[in-house]
Parts: C-alpha cells; sequence; structure tokens
C-alpha cells in the first residue's frame, strides 16, 4: 500500500463550494415556492387538494404553462396552480407571491430568503406576510408551520430509520449551535460513518446540551439497537464523555483522537512567543511515516518544551498518546480521513456560511430541522474515501496493517470447511 503525501491545495476549490451552496439555495428556494403557491390555492378554495368541497367553491385545474421567475441573481422554475369553476361574480384566482413578470419584487427575494435560511422561526413570518401582501394575505404563519411540519417528518424518519450498512470508521463531534430561548447553549451530536462501499453518511444527529457521557451513550445505543454494528475505530476530540460513552456502547471499537484538537490545547499551554515553533514540531509528529518516527518525533518536542519550562505543554502532548497514534495500524491512504475529526467539522464548516442566522430562531429544533436538511443536500458532494471499496472490503474482513502498509490479508472461509480452532 502507498504512503499518504500531504494534498496540495485545489485551485478554485472555493469556488467549487460556492457553486454547490449556491445550487442548494436555488433547489430550496424552489421547493418552497411551490409549496407555497400549493397553500394558497388551497386557502383561495378552502380546503385541502383532494378533498371534497361544496357545489360552488370551484375546482383546481391543473397548471400554467411552466415559466422562469428570477430571485435575486438566479432563476427558478415554476408553474402556478389554477383554479376554475367559480361561483359568479367571485374574482379569479390570482397568486399574491408571483409576480406578472418575470421577477419577484425585492420584498418577496427578502421573504424566501428568509424562509430558507432563519430556520423557519414561525413567529417571524406573519408580519413578514403582511408586510409583504397586506392584511387580508391569504398565507399566514400557520402555512409557514405546515412547510416546517414537513422538513420535522423528513428529520424523524431519518432518526428512526433501520442501518443495514457496516460502517469501518466512525467520527463523533459536537457542534455547538447556540439557538432557542433556553439559557444554555444547544448542542447537536453528530456521528458520520465510513461505510463497506468507502461513501460517507450521517448516521446520527441529536440535540443536547452539554457533550456528556449520558448524551453521547443515549445516541450511541439509539444506533446500536437500529442496526449500527460495532465500527473498527472512532475518531473524536479530546470530550471524556465520548470515549466513556463508547466503551460502555461499543468496547470493541478503537479510539483515534483528533490531532487537530490537540495541537489546540497544547498551544493553549504556551506563550504566543513558543506557538509558532511548537505548531512546526507538533505537524511533524502527526505526519511521520512510521509509529517509531512519530515516537522519536515526540521526544524531542517534549526535550524542547521541557527545555523551555513549559511541564503543562509536554503533560498534554503525552497524554492519552495511544490514542494518538492508533490511525497507524490503517491503511495510509486512510489516514488524512482518520488524524482528526475534520469529517465533521468540514461539513458544519459550510452550514454555518449559511446558518448564522439560525441562531435568532426561537425553538432550537426550528434549527435542528434546517441544519439537517442542509446536511442531507451536502451528503451528496461528500466524496468517497481514499481506497475506495476494495479497501475498505480487506479491512472489514479482518486485514492487519503496520505502519499504513498491508501486513495480514484476511483468511478467506469456504463455506462448509469448519473454521480452525
Amino acid at each position: 500500500m502507498g504512503r499518504y503525501h500531504a494534498p496540495t491545495r485545489t485551485p478554485g476549490a472555493g469556488a467549487v463550494v460556492g457553486e454547490t451552496l449556491e445550487s442548494i439555495a436555488r433547489a430550496g428556494a424552489c421547493r418552497i415556492l411551490a409549496q407555497l403557491l400549493e397553500e394558497e390555492v388551497e386557502a383561495f378554495l378552502d380546503r385541502p387538494r383532494y378533498a371534497r368541497g361544496g357545489r360552488d367553491t370551484g375546482y383546481r385545474n391543473g397548471y400554467a404553462r411552466e415559466r422562469e421567475v428570477g430571485i435575486g441573481t438566479w432563476s427558478v422554475p415554476v408553474r402556478a396552480p389554477r383554479a376554475s369553476d367559480l361561483p359568479a361574480g367571485s374574482e379569479p384566482f390570482r397568486s399574491a407571491i408571483l409576480p406578472e413578470r418575470r421577477y419577484l419584487s425585492a420584498e418577496t427575494q427578502r421573504l424566501f430568503a428568509r424562509l430558507y435560511l432563519e430556520g423557519l422561526s414561525s413567529g417571524d413570518f406573519e408580519p413578514a406576510m403582511r408586510q409583504l401582501m397586506g392584511e387580508a394575505a391569504t398565507l399566514s404563519a400557520s402555512t409557514i408551520i405546515r412547510l416546517k411540519a414537513g422538513w420535522q417528518a423528513e428529520y424523524e424518519a431519518f432518526r428512526t430509520r433501520p442501518i443495514t450498512t457496516r460502517d469501518a470508521f466512525i467520527w463523533c463531534d459536537g457542534i455547538w449551535l447556540g439557538a432557542g430561548t433556553e439559557p444554555e447553549s444547544s448542542c447537536l451530536l453528530v456521528v458520520i460513518g465510513a461505510r463497506a462501499d468507502g461513501h460517507r453518511e450521517l448516521l446520527a444527529m441529536e440535540l443536547g446540551y452539554r457533550e456528556s457521557s449520558q448524551s453521547w451513550a443515549g445516541v450511541l445505543r439509539d444506533l446500536r439497537e437500529r442496526g449500527l454494528e460495532a465500527p473498527l475505530l472512532a475518531v473524536g476530540d479530546g470530550a471524556l464523555g465520548l470515549w466513556a460513552a463508547l466503551w460502555e456502547v461499543y468496547r470493541s471499537t478503537r479510539h483515534q483522537r483528533c490531532w487537530n484538537h490537540k495541537v489546540m490545547n497544547i498551544l493553549d499551554k504556551l506563550p504566543k512567543r513558543l506557538q509558532a515553533e511548537a505548531k512546526r514540531r507538533i505537524g511533524a509528529i502527526w505526519s511521520s511515516l512510521t509509529r517509531a518516527d512519530a515516537e522519536a518525533e515526540r521526544d524531542q518536542t517534549l526535550a524542547w518544551l521541557h527545555g523551555r519550562g513549559q511541564a503543562d505543554a509536554a503533560a498534554c502532548l503525552l497524554r492519552d498518546w495511544e490514542d494518538l497514534v492508533t490511525f497507524y495500524d490503517y491503511p495510509a491512504e486512510h489516514w488524512r480521513h482518520l488524524r482528526t475529526s475534520n469529517v465533521v467539522e468540514s461539513v458544519f464548516a459550510g452550514v454555518r456560511l449559511r446558518t448564522n442566522v439560525a441562531k435568532r430562531a426561537r425553538a432550537r429544533e426550528n434549527a435542528l430541522y434546517l441544519v439537517f436538511k442542509i446536511v442531507e443536500r451536502l451528503a451528496g458532494s461528500w466524496r468517497q474515501l481514499n481506497g475506495g471499496a476494495t479497501l475498505m472490503t480487506l479491512l472489514l474482513n479482518g486485514a492487519r496493517f503496520r505502519d499504513g502498509v498491508l501486513v495480514e490479508h484476511p483468511v478467506r472461509h469456504e463455506p462448509g470447511v469448519p473454521m480452525a480452532a
């Protein structure tokens, strides 16, 4: 197996991320616009789509021809619903949302930005609707609540679904939202797994108030009960609650501490004048090609720290050392994925670009549903782990690695032949 080489920065990566986020925003605005139009015609006819009405209330009559409607700097396709057979003398159905021409008004554009980006905080919508469409608007905050209920139903289906895949690795982290009116900040406990085909998947996203062992144990027990077998390796930061919970629920799963968090913890104990050199030395440790080289770099760094009277930083580096170098027992192709919890952090960096305003959500559940939907969309662009399905199959079948190199192939068991004792 080839050894790991640090990747070079891909030119234009920021532009790709920007295009991905823009496509997600466009799809979200298109979906919400279509739902709002359905709600609008139902309110006009005073009954849901498939309910039978009175003799003179009118009927739905399909859709108008699809057209493009501009929202901000881009456009989305729209098919407006129609109503016919209305009572004599009544006004025909005209959407208060769609413009007669191609572009929505600036007020409507701002409204849709809020609908999609502010976490569907229902208390904000009634005044926004009335300002946009007047006091007699047929849409109200209850309409928005129904839209939010659809996201809630999708989240509940996700968190109760059976897990039928085998995941070799899991990455666990607590993401702080800062949403809701509660005095304590809300924490999302997130678990992302790597399946046997080498692709990542969101396994769990649960609300909590802190990263306690009880909270993490609840998340992991739920995953176990829904079918998740013990992963080979779990990656996380230094939060003690996670590791205690893993020991309780998945005792055979090995631990890998995040090097990024370890670096930050060490630098916090150093004066500013020593931080740059310390960061360089620690980088040389975790980028070493073998465990022995990493230990040699560690010992040199410890001597350097002690020589400058930084015993606390040296003790921090030594703490949980074995859990910092577990990645050497896995393929070198996977090291870049396993040495840190960036798998979770990088996903939520993209989420934060679009959910800063969700911190104003009155109910933290509203922010949860918004974040879930965004992560669900972002998951479509997650790339396969290095080595692909072949390497993952070797791992899950019992192959052993030392310093990133395959040293023992899995034993193939032929059906009908007894296993050796």
